[in-house]
């Protein structure tokens, strides 16, 4: 399928503009990602100094932005660009998707009376946290630089860190910690749930580059 990129990553046209407008998305979701994590596990406040519902409203905007670009530019070059059309119009769902599992990460440390401590969970959340956060920048690699190899580790990866994240959820259904409250089970168990989420969301944008357009959000076809 590489082929197939290469008008819409090497010409100057709507779409190369479109593409622009997906990593400025991404870059959005990155900062309110980690905005939502600080203010959940590292603040007993939940106050934010930056406005999540401004920059949600910015990734609405560039989504409909980058819509209306693709249209655009189909209906002007006619079906030479209808592939790359397609993924971009595609993908872009997953990038918003992201800032508003951001927004419910910060609902839950609105809900949570203090920050979020993992407990007997905090070195796998820790794990989850720490490739999720890079994780955004090589996704941002992948598409900007139609690097199959980068989006091949991060779809890689994303089994390990889905398992990992079911696991943990799996434990807090089925052996709790006597430690733990019902009010901590529940938001690591919802804490969990978002961040496999994002990471799935990030994992998809990434397959837009490795597979087809048939198979993008799946794994990739082992030959």
């Amino acid at each position: 399928m590489l082929e197939k990129y290469t008008e819409l990553f090497h010409k100057h046209n709507l779409l190369d503009e479109a593409v622009g407008l997906t990593l400025k998305m991404l870059e959005i979701d990155a900062k309110m990602y980690h905005i939502a994590q600080e203010s959940l596990r590292d603040s007993d406040t939940a106050e934010l100094q930056d406005d999540l519902k401004k920059m949600d409203r910015r990734v609405n905007k560039h989504l409909r932005d980058v819509r209306r670009k693709v249209l655009t530019h189909l209906t002007v070059a006619g079906t030479a660009n209808l592939v790359p059309g397609l993924v971009l119009a595609s993908i872009v769902i997953d990038v918003e998707r992201i800032g508003d599992y951001a927004k419910n990460i910060v609902g839950l440390a609105r809900q949570h009376p203090k920050r979020l401590k993992g407990q007997k969970y905090e070195s796998d959340l820790k794990k989850i946290e720490d490739f999720i956060s890079p994780n955004f920048e090589r996704v941002a690699l992948t598409l900007s630089e139609k690097d199959i190899s980068i989006g091949r580790e991060v779809m890689k990866a994303e089994v390990e860190i889905g398992n990992l994240c079911d696991k943990i959820v799996d434990q807090l259904l089925t052996d709790p910690s006597e430690d733990l409250s019902r009010t901590n089970v529940v938001a690591i168990a919802l804490y969990v749930r978002f961040l496999k989420r994002i990471n799935s969301h990030l994992t998809n944008v990434a397959s837009a580059i490795v597979n087809p357009f048939p198979r993008i959000s799946f794994r990739e076809k082992e030959k």
